[in-house]
């Protein structure tokens, strides 16, 4: 399940490009399949989410964006803070195996 508040934004994106009611767009719609959109539809409302977000979505990415729910996961992975490396131990760092202080 994908953030509310990013899947809200997303959906009221849609619903506004659409020109229909958000409460009308689930988050397993497919972007083709379910809400009509073409190639073309698809890049503009990637377009006016890159922009809601202040994110860019690389090219290599739009295939994996086929449904509300799968650019709502993909939005919120952009989104997350990069997760800071575990804490090495100085000591585990330092001294070689099997030696004692």
């Amino acid at each position: 399940m994908s953030d509310p508040v990013i899947l809200d934004k997303i959906i009221t994106a849609l619903a506004e490009y659409l020109r229909r009611d958000a409460a009308l767009i689930k988050e397993n719609y497919h972007l083709r399949d379910d809400l009509g959109l073409d190639s073309m539809a698809v890049i503009e409302l990637l377009y006016k989410i890159e922009e809601t977000f202040n994110l860019q979505i690389p090219d290599e990415d739009l295939a994996g964006l086929t449904t509300v729910g799968s650019v709502a996961g993909y939005v919120e992975k952009r989104l997350a803070p990069a997760r800071p490396a575990p804490p090495v131990s100085v000591k585990a760092a330092v001294m070689p195996k099997g030696k004692k202080r």
